[in-house]
Formats: structure tokens, sequence, C-alpha cells
């Protein structure tokens, strides 16, 4: 390579990672997290669903307890299952039946039957809650890690665009290190001067986590600024008919007219389901959407897939008529699946990584821890780079201040987040609103702490030995607030709660060694 490239692929691959340095650690270290989403709500809840058996739901009582609160006649319902937990998510859109609405005195029944619900309703003991009243650890992480919590859209394109960068990153870094790339990996020198330790360190584990980082860049870009790459198709293509696009990339199901006319005969949405079940081997229920409830066009959608280690990608559906119980439409999983569905769900199944159970959500959550240190090492290669005697004192202390500000409020994230376990079990359950006020506002003072000592050692050794000891002090603190101690929910099967508990205690004792082991950097 000549020098003019090498120093493009240098100098690009250096701006585009220091801009982005302390938002792509934000978003790789609660996605880190969100590996664990299930767990960790289950752990909070003190609930779990033992990993080797399904929740077995009954539609029929599930239906009929909504419908003892929610009048279900001439709605559209779903009922979305979700993996290893007990709760389901409720959707229902407003009441089609407008006479029936119109003959009720009262407003607020008017209302709320003309009105659409969200809700997630427990399977055991049909307990309603709202999002925000079911809001957890593991939800306020998921959404952090695409920055949810900033106002949308802007968190979402933020988020976006960072990945979008991130992958700028990742290619150029690739081929600057392209000539050396074997030889580079297999060098690591602890005992040189910072600037090679960090070199090799950068180098060599982001080879490690090249392919990761790689898919999750792409997939991040998807996800979060489809919108915007679609846009100019929508307008071209479907004269800005957004519906019409969902529709041909078959996200909606087609709709059935409402008919305004009482379903004489008895149905049981169990029978349905279980006809589906039955349609193919191991096939998983994962969404039943009914249209029109109670009516005579009421129609029964139910969607589901082959699990994951049968097959990678199939998903399958079957739409009843349930005045008849024929079948409208059909959608075979083990062959009717398209080069479009392989697209859309190949990339869901590599960015959430639930394919491979707990093997593989240890190893992403690895993976993404290793991908931070990454993140780091670049932001202290380009310090150590830059820390020269010829440089002037100005401009070094400007560079040492930018990266006391990066490492305070990375490395922060640790303790606090091993402080918001702690305090949501202390005080369960923690609300949306107190857990941003918890989590925010500590993570805020802890940064303002580590500014105001301006040491970078400092900020690095009391992160994770701080994290560390917040971290053992975890399954202590659910084990008194809750009885759940860990050995106890091994011996009675609470797998997940048990792995939230003890995977704690492994991540706190490595950091904890880790920190006793690292190696200073000069301050200014």
């Amino acid at each position: 390579m000549n020098n003019r490239n090498y120093n493009i692929y240098f100098h690009t691959h250096t701006v585009s990672g220091i801009v982005i340095s302390v938002v792509l650690f934000v978003i790789f270290f609660a996605g880190s997290f969100s590996f664990f989403k299930s767990e960790i709500n289950n752990w909070e809840r003190g609930e779990t669903v033992a990993i080797h058996k399904k929740e077995q739901i009954n539609y029929d009582t599930t239906f009929d307890s909504i419908n003892k609160n929610y009048t279900l006649a001439g709605r559209d319902v779903s009922l979305s299952v979700s993996p290893h937990e007990r709760r389901v998510f409720i959707r229902m859109e407003g009441t089609k039946d407008t006479v029936a609405a119109n003959k009720l005195k009262d407003t607020l029944e008017v209302a709320k039957l003309k009105s659409g619900h969200y809700f997630y309703l427990n399977t055991k003991n049909f307990k309603a809650q709202t999002y925000d009243e079911s809001y957890s650890i593991g939800e306020f992480l998921y959404r952090l890690h695409f920055l949810a919590q900033v106002p949308y859209p802007v968190g979402y394109y933020l988020s976006g665009f960072v990945a979008l960068f991130f992958l700028f990153a990742i290619i150029t870094g690739v081929l600057l290190h392209w000539n050396k790339i074997v030889s580079n990996f297999y060098i690591f020198r602890p005992k040189e001067k910072l600037k090679t330790l960090w070199t090799d360190a950068h180098t060599a584990l982001g080879m490690i986590g090249l392919p990761f980082q790689f898919v999750y860049a792409v997939t991040g870009a998807f996800f979060m600024i489809k919108l915007l790459i679609v846009a100019p198709s929508v307008m071209a293509l479907y004269k800005g008919d957004q519906n019409k696009l969902y529709s041909d990339l078959e996200y909606n199901n087609p709709e059935f007219k409402f008919e305004n006319k009482k379903l004489a005969t008895p149905f049981s949405i169990n029978e349905f389901v279980e006809k589906t079940k039955s349609s193919w081997k191991d096939f998983e229920i994962t969404e039943v959407q009914i249209q029109n409830y109670g009516d005579t066009n009421m129609h029964i959608i139910v969607d589901g897939k082959i699990p994951h280690d049968k097959k990678f990608t199939a998903f399958g559906k079957i739409i009843y008529k349930v005045a008849d119980g024929k079948i409208i439409a059909k959608k075979n999983p083990e062959t009717d699946n398209k080069y479009l569905d392989g697209v859309k769900n190949v990339l869901y199944r590599v960015h959430f990584g639930d394919y491979g159970g707990y093997a593989l959500k240890i190893i992403s959550f690895v993976l993404g821890i290793i991908t931070c240190f990454v993140i780091i090492s670049g932001v202290m290669i380009w310090l150590v780079a830059r820390d020269k005697k010829n440089m002037p004192e100005k401009k070094r202390r400007f560079n040492n201040s930018v990266v006391r500000i990066y490492l305070a409020v990375c490395l922060s994230m640790y303790p606090v987040t091993a402080f918001i376990f702690i305090a949501n079990k202390v005080f369960y359950p923690l609300s949306r609103a107190n857990i941003y006020s918890v989590y925010f506002i500590t993570w805020l003072l802890l940064t303002i702490f580590f500014l105001l000592k301006k040491d970078i050692n400092f900020t690095n050794k009391w992160c994770l030995i701080s994290g560390s000891i917040l971290g053992f002090l975890i399954p202590i603190a659910n084990g008194i607030c809750t009885g759940n101690w860990f050995w106890k929910t091994f011996v009675n099967d609470q797998i997940q709660i048990f792995f939230i508990d003890i995977f704690w205690i492994v991540l706190a004792a490595i950091t904890l060694y880790v920190s006793f082991k690292l190696k200073k950097v000069k301050s200014e």
C-alpha cells in the first residue's frame, strides 16, 4: 500500500472512530446486556420459565379474562408471545361496532370501547400491566442500546448513523492493517511502551471481534435508518403509500370487512391454535391475531415458527374464517419461505442472537464487551500517540481532557448498571421514571466525580473496582430481599434467576482481577 492511501485510511479510521466512540460504547455496552433481556426481566420479577419448557397458554381463558375488562366485540386483537416469559403482549384496536358504542350512556365506557389499548398480561394470574407499569431493567438496557430514551426519531437515527460510521471505521481499519493482518494478530507485547500495548490489543481484539462487529454495524444501520433508505422508494414507486409497501414486504396481513352481525356459533381459539401447531412438526406459536372479534366475518391468524435449532429461518401462518373453520390462507414454514423472508428473518435472528441458547448469548456478550475494549483502546492509542514532548502543552492538555471525558462517561456505565440492579431489587418495583432518574442521575454524578479527579488511572481502576463490588452485592441483594439465593434457585430449576446471579458474580470477579492488572497511563 502506498503512503498516500495508508494516510487516507489511517486518518479516516481515526477520525470516524473518535467521533462516534462514546455513543458507540454506550450502544455496545447496553446491547451486550440486552442479550439477556428475558433473563433480567424474570430475575427482577422473581419469575422463571424453565429453558427446556415452553409456556402453555390457554388462549380461551386468556381472551375471556381480557373480555371481562375490555369488551372485545368488534375489535381487532393480537396476542404476542414473549419467549421464556409468563407475560404476553396484548394489542387491540377500537371497536368497529359503532352501534353498540353509541348505546352506552357512560362517556368513559364509550371512550374505552372506541379507543385502542396496549398492555402486558400475565398468563398465570391474568394480571394486566401497562407498558409503564411493566417497565424493567431489561427493557431499559435494551432500549438504551439504540438510544430510544432520546426523543424520537433523533435517538433512532443517531444510533443508525453511528452504526453506519462504525461500518466505515471497520472497513478502513481492515484496509489499514491488510498487509500485516495475520502477523499482527499474533503480536501482543504487554511489557512494551503504552502505545505499543494499546495498538497490539486494539488490533488483536479488533480482529477477533471483526465478524461480530461487521454484522452488528450492518444490521444496526438497517434497523435504525431503513425508513430513510426506503423513503425514496415509497415516494417514487408507491406514491407515498407506506401501507402498500409494507403489504408487498409481507409485514401486513389481509384485512377482512366487519359485517356488524353477531357470530351465532360458539368458537374455541385453542382449537385453531392446536390445529395450527399440529400442521407442522415442532411448530411454535408466536402470535395469535383476531379480526372482527365476535362478528360473522371473524378471522383468526395464527403465526409461528419452527425452532431455530431445527431450521434457522422458518416462519409460517394459517388464516381461518371462524364461522365455518375454513382455511383462507396458509404459509408453510418448511416450503413457503422465500428470498424475502430469508432476508427479513436472517437480519433479525443474527442481530438478536436468539437462536443458539445460552452459549451463543454468552459468546455474544463477550464479543460485545471486547468491542467496548476495542473502542477504549482506540481512544487510548489516539491519546498516547499525541502525548509527545514536541507538542504544545495546551494541545496536550486538551487531548488529555477529551480522553478523560470519554473514559468518565463510558467506564462509569459499569458501576451504574450494577447499581440499578441493586436499587431495583431493594425498592422493587421501580417505575420507568424512577429507573431513568436513578440510572441517569447516578451516571451524571459519577461522571462529574471522575472528571473532577482529573486522573485517567483513577477512573480506569475505580470504575472496575466499584462495579465489581456492586456486582458481588447483586445476588446478595436478591437473596435478602426475595429469599431467592442462587443455590436455592438452582435446586428449584429457576434457571433464569440463577443465571443472572452467577453471571454478575463471574463478571465482577473478572473485572476485579483486571483492575489490579491495569498498567498506568501518564496523566497531565
